[in-house]
């Protein structure tokens, strides 16, 4: 689920972008304000649907009376052809609003497929494939969302809802144990502390000390490999960096909890979606 007011929110701001101050004044000119159309939205490629929700209520703000048929929903898989929504009513309405709904719709699509690729990858192994917030600013419930679609989980989703200790945050601490042991002091105990390590020595601190989920930052597969050993599930194990299609399934099969990916949200290609008028 997505809450349906960030939604209206966004769709609404994408088409004020889109109408600007005189509306379409394409289909004003080339469309009779009576004519009716009837359109499907379909994929052009092996993909996983997100964003539904989007493009539909894009044509809903535009016009009331659109009829939009869900064909396919959030996260399920099409082949290229694979017709996805249909719409149908006055045309002026529905051809203004083609863009934002094709925008979104693609745009959330292409990362649900590329999570779902990821997925694939690792789906022998326990190991979930999480985003990080390497995200478009904006829109980042949404590109989260789009990762839940395609089989991913959302890592936190700003600075506010968990702990993350980072390098630099030691650097500055002084130590991973001074670091933990702030972090332990200031926060409230429903809220869950992480602690990046790139060697062994850290983690052995880590250990020593105690966190919820220690991310291991760059290490090779033999160090990923003896890391898991070392912590022995007193702790999640997450590993990042260096993760693509090509390495993620041997880093899962090091046998850590959670692999982290910025690229599935800052470098997924948009899925081709296309909409086209049906012509009786």
């Amino acid at each position: 689920m997505i809450n349906p007011l960030l939604v209206d929110e966004a769709v609404r701001a994408a088409l004020n972008e889109d109408l600007g101050r005189a509306g379409d004044i394409t289909s004003q000119a080339t469309v009779p304000a009576s004519a009716m159309a009837t359109a499907v939205i379909a994929s052009r490629q092996v993909g996983v649907i997100a964003g539904i929700g989007f493009a539909q209520t894009a044509f809903r703000m535009l016009d009331p009376n659109l009829k939009f048929e869900t064909l396919v929903s959030d996260g399920g898989h099409v082949a290229a052809g694979t017709e996805v929504a249909r719409i149908s009513g006055p045309a002026r309405a529905l051809l203004s609003g083609e863009r934002v709904a094709l925008n979104y719709l693609g745009r959330l699509s292409g990362i649900a497929s590329l999570t779902a690729k990821f997925a694939a990858e690792v789906a022998h192994t326990k190991a979930k494939i999480a985003d990080t917030r390497k995200t478009t600013p904006g829109l980042r419930a949404f590109e989260k969302y789009a990762v839940r679609c395609g089989g991913g989980m959302n890592h936190r989703f700003g600075l506010d809802d968990a702990v993350l200790i980072k390098d630099n945050h030691i650097a500055v601490a002084g130590s991973v144990a001074a670091a933990l042991r702030a972090a332990k002091a200031s926060v409230g105990h429903l809220v869950k502390i992480e602690i990046e390590v790139d060697n062994l020595q850290q983690l052995a601190e880590v250990i020593n000390e105690g966190a919820d989920v220690v991310l291991l930052d760059n290490m090779g597969l033999v160090a990923l490999h003896e890391a898991v050993q070392m912590v022995a599930g007193k702790m999640l194990c997450e590993a990042s960096g260096n993760v693509n299609l090509s390495t993620v399934k041997a880093i899962a099969e090091t046998g850590v909890d959670i692999i982290s990916s910025g690229a599935l949200t800052h470098s997924a290609p948009v899925l081709d979606l296309g909409l086209d008028i049906k012509i009786n």
